[in-house]
């Protein structure tokens, strides 16, 4: 599941406001210049201070993040720049990139050496 899919998925949960908003927060991750690590951090602290009524939604919300934080974010140090794109959902962002500069932002945010 990339990030894309995550989003979904956790707004799929509850129509509960911080449900909603966590989703948002991870799509607009993507075009900010946080890091992956970055985002890691936000998701945690954002999860872990936030009130989400019923345990179970909190629960789900928890493993569905907790799958894609150990595929993506722990696995990106072994993974190619397109696995990369992918999982974070990053291809038409990196495809949009008007000059090098650009394209560099995209590689510090996914841990990436151009």
């Amino acid at each position: 599941m990339n990030l894309d899919e995550l989003s979904e998925e956790i707004s799929k949960v509850s129509s509960e406001k911080v449900v909603q908003d966590l989703s948002r927060f991870l799509v607009e991750w993507k075009d900010s210049e946080e890091t992956a690590e970055e985002l890691r951090e936000g998701i945690e602290r954002y999860i872990g201070n936030t009130w989400i009524e019923k345990n179970e939604d909190h629960s789900k919300i928890y493993r569905l993040w907790s799958e894609f934080r150990e595929a993506a974010i722990s696995g990106i140090g072994g993974m190619t720049m397109n696995e990369r794109l992918y999982w974070f959902g990053l291809f038409n962002r990196y495809d949009a990139c008007k000059n090098e500069e650009e394209k560099l932002v995209v590689y510090r945010k996914l841990h990436a050496k151009p």
